[in-house]
């Protein structure tokens, strides 16, 4: 069932998409060569303390982190180590934090140094899907229309959209119904209205689509060890279309 949130969680909801949009604003200038992603893992969860932000990652399954951290290969829940960022590097940060009982989910991709055009390429890439995704969740749409604009953007660029992983809703818990995949028809699913609260998050790869799962149990590698690109925001749908509470809201 899909939850339609009211106006004081939407509230909520926005408050801590703020929050956590201004987090990435600042981790930007702390990620770079020589950190390890563990250290990013710590400031961000001093970060969310001070911020009165809980992390509805730490904890969930036995997670013990409070963000997942994945790097070239890795496309998502890449666990925090003391693997040390180096130039060239492609890291994709992905957090999800509450704030008063409601939360936001987002992901973002960094740089290390000097990348590959095709990094560059594979991020820009990823956020216009991303876009595109977002700009179909519009009261009157179905479900399908997300999945079928991320899906034609990023193969019309060559790219694979990965098939085990996708977005969710989102409001009181980290994960709710439904599940929005990155792939699919346009025209197909549930109908899209006003109060619905969706994670859309592209996960896309230069090479195959095929994944596994990482020794640690958690980090989803490509099978061909070919770049992946992970983005995430947190929308709301309203009555004249989609919110985007992830983005530099106040």
């Amino acid at each position: 069932m899909i939850v339609i949130k009211n106006k004081s969680s939407i509230r909520k909801m926005e408050e801590a998409g703020a929050l956590l949009s201004g987090m990435f604003d600042e981790l930007e200038s702390m990620i770079r060569e020589g950190i390890t992603t563990d250290e990013i893992d710590a400031w961000i969860e001093t970060y969310l303390h001070k911020r009165n932000l809980v992390s509805r990652m730490k904890g969930y399954m036995g997670y013990k982190h409070v963000s997942c951290i994945s790097v070239n290969d890795e496309v998502v829940h890449g666990v925090p180590s003391s693997r040390v960022l180096q130039g060239g590097d492609f890291v994709k940060v992905d957090v999800c934090a509450s704030y008063k009982g409601y939360c936001a989910d987002m992901a973002r991709p960094f740089f290390i140094g000097k990348v590959t055009d095709d990094v560059k390429q594979l991020a820009e890439i990823a956020e216009r899907s991303l876009k595109a995704g977002i700009a179909k969740a519009m009261p009157g749409n179905r479900l399908g229309d997300i999945s079928a604009a991320i899906q034609q953007v990023v193969e019309q660029a060559g790219f694979g959209v990965v098939r085990d992983f996708a977005g969710h809703g989102i409001g009181k818990q980290m994960h709710e119904d439904p599940e929005i995949l990155n792939y699919g028809r346009k025209g197909e699913g549930p109908l899209l209205r006003p109060g619905m609260a969706f994670a859309i998050e592209p996960m896309i790869t230069i090479g195959d689509y095929a994944v596994c799962i990482a020794q640690d149990g958690w980090t989803v590698c490509t099978k061909d060890n070919s770049l992946a690109a992970h983005v995430e925001d947190t929308i709301v749908i309203t009555d004249s279309g989609p919110k985007i509470i992830t983005r530099n809201v106040v």
